[in-house]
């Protein structure tokens, strides 16, 4: 559903952030705001931070930031319709009433969500009564307590083809309603519906509002068929696609493990239920497990909103490498800054549940303190396909890496996948014997890490900055036909020295970065014109820094200002003078301001700062912008080695030479010491 801006705005008018938040967080009154302990990291002196007026909170610790419906989304995992739909509730803002269709399908679901929670009540009563005797048997065989049996809703399927069926008739649901939820098998070619799941131990399934959809059954007959038969064996068996259910949608124990995983920042996906009711059990009740199908899209989806690196554990086996394989291939392409996943292997010939009730938690801790990123897992199956001892074989595998990552859709994890490829091929292979030829001696050879981008850790000399400058005038190489490419760029490995005006360019500054005086300048302000905090303070807390150091002196800022509305001049400075940032304090103080940004002075009037004030946003969002396209110019140079590319990246060098100012390298270097 779709709600309208007018809509949201409404119901963040009648809940205050503070009412939302303070349900979950101890807050303390500030002046206009309010602070207290961040619930996204932890902490002991206060960094987050809620006002009401403006209608959002902000995390200096974590740097979360957002309304009450984010709030809600970040902490309890729920999707947004859901956050929408219980503040509107708390609100009392009713939300817009479905057509006709929507009515019918609603009441559809309504009645088949009742016909679920019967069944769930009919196969428990059947766990406990005289013909449940082989499920309880088997639930004592694994071990598992009767608080978990109740808490899990654990039941038995008589081995009958009808009586579930019957009771469901005798409560008043239709032959069509049980078919329709897959309860029963129905067709043509059968002359009486009879119930799908039949002597097995049944696991509900519910949705992430804890209403039951489907459930999971075990068989508790070695030899039991499928509904079907045609002679499949069905160890465990799934509710098939309903309008309740559609499995690759969902995870078995999500909506009881999400508020654990926020609690714990982990979240635990292991291969079937009967391991994640194990876990949870032994107290890792921040465990879920997938419906008898690989992980899927919107799967990986509802482990991001519980964590950011979910922990897949497999088993130590071929068959778990295998899933763990396909699930590095369905997050490739979805994998973003604070989105991956992690891996742990258990010991070979144990799973999870295995491995708890053999060695303890304290075996299955000790796995996941272990986990291996995604990049690792992803280079082990490549680099396990074959045989490497060729170049031909080996730009084989470059060529394979190459067209994975590809996949990536963003492109700063992307261009950091391929470095890190560049440098585990790198170390894998080494520099040939002899060193490498330069192009003078005729030699075309090349490092695996320069066909990737980048010069190979052999490549660069000890405290040589990367990219497109670097300290000891080395940086640059000599191409093709002359031509001058930058470090990575070019065939050759014969170095040539840039020019002196060059080497004292932003561009080859010795901090390798973006220039910081812009920034300095940016903060000279708010230390100079505190008063204009009051209204930028969130474009301020979204300001993208390169310097560590001015990032932290920015947020210590903000962070008096939060404490203190009202500070004046002397008072914010004496109070980050006490601070750890008064050293970074001293060096902006410093900074001398151009002709032209004479507006960051303390004698400069409110139209000027605020004029001012616009200009320098602009132009430090234009060099940001830029520094960000040059990133993706030389990436694009790497895939295609075009001329139009490297012409890209020459006309974007010049451009952050306009833009960057006058940097004082000096100023650089003191704040590379103070962060």
């Amino acid at each position: 559903m779709r709600f309208s801006p007018h809509l949201l705005d409404e119901i963040r008018a009648r809940l205050p952030v503070s009412q939302v938040v303070g349900r979950k967080v101890a807050l303390k009154r500030k002046g206009r705001e309010y602070s207290g302990l961040s619930p996204f990291k932890v902490e002991k002196t206060p960094s987050f931070f809620v006002n009401d007026q403006k209608g959002f909170y902000h995390c200096f610790a974590s740097g979360e930031h957002g309304d009450i419906f984010t709030f809600l989304m970040k902490t309890e995992g729920v999707s947004f319709p859901e956050a929408v739909e219980r503040l509107a509730q708390e609100a009392g803002v009713a939300l817009p009433k479905p057509d006709a269709r929507d009515e019918a399908r609603e009441d559809q679901r309504t009645r088949l969500l009742a016909l679920m929670e019967e069944s769930a009540k009919f196969f428990e009563a059947a766990l406990a009564a005289a013909g449940g005797g082989d499920a309880r048997r088997y639930i004592e065989k694994r071990g598992l307590k009767r608080e978990t049996l109740a808490q899990f809703r654990i039941g038995y399927a008589p081995n009958s083809r009808s009586a579930l069926k019957e009771h469901l008739a005798k409560a008043g649901f239709t032959l069509e309603e049980m078919t329709l939820s897959g309860m029963l098998i129905a067709g043509d070619d059968i002359p009486v519906a009879y119930d799908r799941f039949r002597h097995r131990v049944m696991f509900p399934i519910a949705d992430l509002k804890g209403r039951i959809v489907a459930f999971g059954g075990r068989a508790l007959d070695p030899d039991q068929n499928t509904p079907g038969g045609a002679g499949h064996k069905a160890k465990y068996l799934n509710s098939p696609e309903t309008p309740l259910f559609h499995k690759g949608h969902l995870l078995f124990n999500a909506h009881r493990a999400r508020q654990a995983a926020h609690d714990k920042d982990r979240i635990i996906a292991v291969e079937g239920y009967m391991d994640a009711i194990s876990l949870s059990e032994a107290g890792f009740t921040e465990t879920v497990a997938p419906l008898g199908t690989a992980l899927t899209e919107d799967q990986l989806q509802i482990l991001w909103r519980m964590s950011a690196e979910p922990i897949l554990c497999f088993d130590g086996d071929s068959a778990g490498k295998r899933a763990a394989f396909r699930a590095v291939d369905t997050a490739l392409p979805h994998l973003k800054p604070g989105a991956s996943l992690m891996f742990a292997f258990l010991p070979d010939g144990l799973d999870p549940d295995d491995l708890v009730r053999q060695q303890g938690p304290a075996a299955l801790d000790a796995c996941l303190g272990r986990a291996r990123p995604l990049i690792d897992v992803l280079f082990e199956r490549e680099w396990g396909q074959g045989d490497w001892s060729t170049p031909e074989r080996r730009a084989g595998l470059e060529k394979t890496l190459r067209d994975l990552i590809a996949r990536i859709g963003d492109e700063t994890v992307r261009a950091h996948y391929r470095q890190a490829l560049n440098d585990r091929l790198a170390a894998a292979w080494g520099p040939p014997a002899g060193g490498w030829r330069g192009a003078g001696e005729g030699s075309q050879a090349r490092s695996a890490g320069s066909r990737w981008g980048g010069a190979a850790p052999w490549q660069r000399g000890a405290g040589q900055a990367t990219r497109f400058g670097g300290r000891g005038g080395q940086n640059f190489r000599r191409g093709p036909a002359g031509r001058g490419f930058p470090p990575g760029l070019g065939q050759g490995t014969e170095h040539v020295n840039p020019s002196s005006s060059l080497r004292k360019s932003a561009l080859v500054a010795a901090d390798g970065g973006l220039p910081p005086y812009r920034e300095a300048l940016l903060l000279k302000v708010m230390l100079n014109h505190p008063w204009l905090i009051e209204d930028q303070a969130e474009a301020i807390a979204a300001l993208p820094f390169t310097s560590t150091a001015l990032s932290r002196l920015r947020d210590a800022i903000l962070s008096a200002h939060a404490l203190d509305n009202s500070l004046d001049t002397e008072t914010l400075r004496t109070h980050l003078n006490k601070s750890s940032v008064g050293k970074v304090l001293t060096l902006v103080e410093r900074a001398v301001s151009h002709k032209c940004d004479r507006f960051a002075e303390p004698d400069a009037g409110r139209t000027e700062v605020e004029d001012g004030w616009r200009h320098a946003l602009a132009m430090h969002d234009r060099h940001v912008g830029l520094q960000r396209s040059l990133e993706a110019a030389e990436q694009a140079w790497h895939e295609d080695r075009s001329e139009a590319s490297f012409a890209r990246i020459c006309d974007l060098k010049r451009q952050l030479e306009l833009v960057s100012g006058a940097d004082s390298s000096d100023m650089a270097a003191e704040l590379g010491h103070a962060s």
